[in-house]
């Protein structure tokens, strides 16, 4: 929607570019960023978002740990991930933007628009503090604009904190031209559980935000959108988690709150009694996930969800559900660890645990949704194959795609996504409770109420009649048979598809929500005329098929990954001594191929530029040899 600019305003067109907004804990920057980032995708962008959240419930204001915000990408094309570093930034205070440069998230020119109330403050250290940072963020070619943020917020409303944020977005809509009557539909569904006069202030706070930017900006970006022919739809990955979960007919959730997950439960709360079900909270961990079991062994459709820490409480009911054979779905939305670790940061790392966990052999399936719609249909495909070889499967997404909001094509609703109607009929003579298929490992799931289906469910090593048993033949055929399963599993998928030439110097393996950013970074590999190819794996338990004939193909095989791994050369770290990511540990276990790894664990999402500069480090390193 263009609107009429000052005479003195210049228009640049630009394919994308990268937004901020930063500010204290609780002044509103998320639900700005949401806003703009909604308006963004239903004018036709391409878009990701990025939380900035601070560990803390509300950190000490004004201070470099107190940062709070959003990062949004958006362009004329498909956005797959947040970028490199941030063209346009709006800061509430210094010291969150100097917490920002730190980071190294703004580009050399980046323009930011900053309060100007702090350099004339009252307070003598607040003043000192602005000119240090002033002076510290002097090193880059930084743009800074001064803005009355809240003189002008106290123009419509008495408490600044309390629209800040949606003047914000009016500059913002002003910058980019962003269509007025949806951010306007957009803020009355946020707030259509308050009184009218609660939008009706909101909205003022953005025109009167657009009205200073026209008035005394001399600059507008023009990003091309291009409105999608088909139905779309915008969210993050948690809401399309739990949409996915209501879409699979799952009529019990079974959780306790845990950072970054708990906003599925918000989801589900609001929906899913809607369709027959409940969202039910425990008191801890432990009990959340019996809760998901036995409403799963009662016949119903079960899922859990959680984070890092929370897993590691579940385990002895995962191991239940493992060696009863009792289907369960698992949804665990990666953080930072070990122990507390980074609550709202984001990492990989939760893969080994994922899979190993459990004493004993305890087979698993585990996923890795790659995209926010992804996360959608991970849970529809977790449901059935959960249900289909009676075992537990595990969905590993994380922080990135838990907050980040795209926009993907609507899911048409397939009747197959749901439960088949549960078997009560009668047991045949003589059928036992583990009549295990010796081909595949399959047993009937047979459900309490079942005529003739009495029988004991036990933890203990059991035989076919679900006896408590521990001769050493019934182990093993019991191992055996909870093995064969996934056997049975992997004999259905595909390999892998290659991401450019199928064959060539590297090949770049990543899992899960890195995919957009390797594409990106191998993308630009490639413009340069290197033979670099990259595949992304979404089954890690069982692997996908094909993968040592794949890797065969490339003089090199290396790991992209958010979690940690040893560099050779640092103290102590030599090629036996040295510590793998991840995936990268697997596949070399896996198919004996001598692959390497790229990782890092910044606790935030990984930049394209940062795995391209491995890329050439790799492929460099490769040369000399």
């Amino acid at each position: 929607m263009n609107r009429t600019a000052n005479s003195q305003t210049t228009v640049t067109a630009v394919p994308e570019h990268t937004v901020e907004i930063i500010t204290n804990s609780g002044e509103g920057a998320q639900k700005c960023a949401t806003i703009f980032g909604q308006t963004c995708a239903k004018m036709g962008n391409g878009v990701w978002t990025v939380e900035i959240i601070p560990a803390e419930i509300e950190p000490p204001h004004h201070t470099v740990t107190s940062t709070s915000g959003n990062i949004v990408r958006f362009g004329t094309e498909k956005v797959t991930n947040w970028g490199d570093r941030s063209k346009l930034a709006v800061a509430f205070n210094d010291q969150v933007c100097l917490s920002r440069h730190r980071l190294d998230s703004f580009d050399d020119d980046c323009i930011i628009l900053h309060e100007a109330m702090w350099e004339k403050h009252e307070d003598e250290n607040i003043r000192n503090n602005y000119a240090k940072a002033m002076e510290e963020m002097s090193s880059k070619n930084y743009r800074f604009i001064k803005v009355p943020i809240e003189e002008e917020t106290l123009k419509v409303v008495d408490n600044a904190q309390h629209g800040k944020n949606m003047f914000a977005l009016g500059l913002l809509a002003e910058i980019y031209q962003r269509d007025l009557s949806i951010i306007e539909k957009q803020i009355a569904n946020i707030f259509r559980h308050k009184s009218a006069k609660v939008t009706e202030v909101n909205i003022e706070l953005v025109k009167n935000g657009i009205a200073w930017a026209r008035e005394n900006l001399d600059f507008q970006f023009q990003i091309k959108s291009v409105p999608a022919k088909e139905s779309r739809v915008v969210m993050n990955g948690n809401q399309a988690a739990a949409l996915g979960a209501v879409a699979a007919g799952m009529e019990m959730c079974a959780m306790y709150p845990i950072t970054p997950a708990t906003s599925v439960s918000h989801e589900l709360a609001a929906i899913i009694e809607n369709y027959g079900g409940m969202v039910h909270q425990a008191e801890d961990e432990i009990a959340a996930c019996g809760v998901a079991l036995g409403a799963s062994y009662g016949g119903k459709v079960a899922l859990t969800v959680t984070s890092g820490p929370g897993m590691a409480l579940k385990t002895e009911f995962l191991a239940l559900a493992i060696m009863t054979e009792i289907p369960l779905v698992v949804l665990n939305v990666q953080r930072g660890g070990p122990s507390t670790g980074l609550p709202t940061k984001v990492e990989q790392s939760d893969l080994l645990s994922s899979l190993y966990s459990q004493p004993g052999d305890a087979p698993r399936v585990v996923i890795a949704p790659r995209s926010i719609e992804e996360c959608f249909h991970a849970m529809v495909t977790a449901r059935r194959i959960a249900e289909t070889f009676r075992c537990v499967v595990i969905i590993l997404t994380d922080a990135n795609l838990a907050s980040g909001v795209q926009q993907f094509t609507r899911p048409k609703f397939d009747v197959r996504w749901q439960q088949e109607p549960i078997d009560f009929s009668a047991l045949p003579e003589g059928l036992r409770p583990y009549d295990w298929d010796s081909e595949t490992g399959l047993s009937r799931r047979i459900v309490p109420g079942t005529p003739g289906g009495q029988h004991t469910v036990t933890g203990l090593a059991h035989d076919e009649e679900s006896h408590v048993s521990y001769d050493p033949e019934s182990n093993e055929r019991g191992c055996k048979m909870r093995s064969r399963k996934l056997a049975v599993f992997q004999s259905t998928l595909i390999p892998p598809s290659v991401y450019g030439d199928e064959e060539g110097d590297l090949l770049v393996v990543g899992w899960g929500s890195t995919q957009g950013a390797i594409e990106e970074a191998v993308d630009r590999a490639r413009a340069e005329g290197m033979k670099i190819s990259t595949c992304q794996l979404t089954f890690l338990s069982p692997m996908e098929p094909g993968l040592k004939e794949i890797f065969s193909r490339f003089k090199q095989v290396m790991t992209v990954e958010i979690n940690y791994s040893d560099t050779v050369g640092d103290p102590y770290i030599t090629e036996e001594t040295r510590r793998y990511g991840q995936l990268a540990w697997l596949l070399r276990a896996q198919t004996l191929v001598d692959i390497d790894c790229w990782t890092s664990c910044p606790g935030q999402p990984l930049r394209p530029n940062d795995i391209y500069n491995s890329i050439i480090d790799k492929s460099e390193r490769g040369a000399s040899k």
